[in-house]
């Protein structure tokens, strides 16, 4: 059986999750149970302390795995699915389909959670950047078959879609709508979002177009600002140009222009140069 590549994004995303996961494991095990409670209340994403400011818990709650199980089928998702969608859209976009995915499942279930019935509790996993990459990859290989282990059968990606959709959407029914599978699922609709309107277009390069653009249009609001300024003052002054320019066009400073104009008042007359 052949593994896929375990470089580029994938690796770097994946070992990140397992390292933060192995760090919590030992605080956990040796360091008093206030540290680990602590970590958790202020990473895990809760609308209630969403609404109070904290909102580095959009992206911190994708680093905070729950069980070993949970843990493992999400790295492996990112990275037997997640390798064929990088090969196809690269690393940098493969890093924003990540981070979207994650920041915009939060956003919509902090959202959701204003109704008070649905979104309840806390939220926290991978699971949403993963069931983003699943969305992903298969609108980019429709008719791929993928290999379940142990199932040595090939399956149709759109099934599989279909199946972890339903299976997730039995859990938040069961769960009444907790806050944790909402994101789960809306983890694939913000990967199909991203799909549809940022694949071609990267989301970041869009960013960093207005950000430029932005900064371009201030600059010509100071200049435009600036040339009124001076076309007033030299209305003000347009009858005695010369006084304020040399015969090269350069502006002559204030103190060069008083001595002049002292000189030609004559040796008598008031502030003159008396030899």
């Amino acid at each position: 059986m052949g593994f896929p590549r375990f470089t580029g994004a994938v690796r770097n995303i994946v070992i990140s999750c397992v390292a933060i996961y192995v760090v919590l494991l030992l605080i956990a095990a040796f360091a008093p149970l206030r540290y680990i409670v602590t970590i958790h209340d202020y990473a895990i994403l809760q609308p209630d302390h969403i609404r109070q400011g904290w909102v580095w818990q959009f992206l911190t709650y994708g680093f905070i795995q729950g069980s070993p199980f949970n843990c493992l089928m999400a790295m492996l998702g990112i990275y037997f699915i997640g390798s064929a969608v990088e090969d196809r859209i690269r690393s940098r976009a493969f890093y924003e389909l990540f981070f979207v995915s994650l920041i915009g499942a939060g956003i919509l279930g902090f959202l959701l959670s204003f109704s008070g019935r649905i979104a309840l509790g806390g939220a926290f996993g991978s699971g949403p950047a993963a069931n983003a990459i699943l969305m992903v990859f298969f609108l980019l290989y429709r008719d791929a078959p993928i290999m379940l282990f142990p199932i040595p059968i090939p399956i149709p990606v759109k099934y599989i879609v279909i199946f972890a959709a339903a299976v997730q959407g039995a859990y938040l029914l069961l769960s009444h709508f907790a806050l944790f599978y909402c994101v789960q699922l809306l983890g694939m609709g913000v990967g199909y979002l991203w799909y549809r309107f940022a694949f071609r277009h990267s989301l970041l390069g869009a960013i960093q177009d207005w950000s430029a653009s932005t900064r371009n249009n201030y600059y010509r609001w100071k200049r435009r600002r600036a040339a009124r300024k001076f076309q007033v003052y030299m209305k003000k002054h347009q009858d005695e140009p010369v006084q304020y320019f040399d015969e090269y066009g350069n502006f002559k400073p204030p103190d060069e222009r008083d001595k002049k104009k002292d000189k030609g008042q004559g040796q008598g007359g008031p502030g003159g140069w008396v030899n």
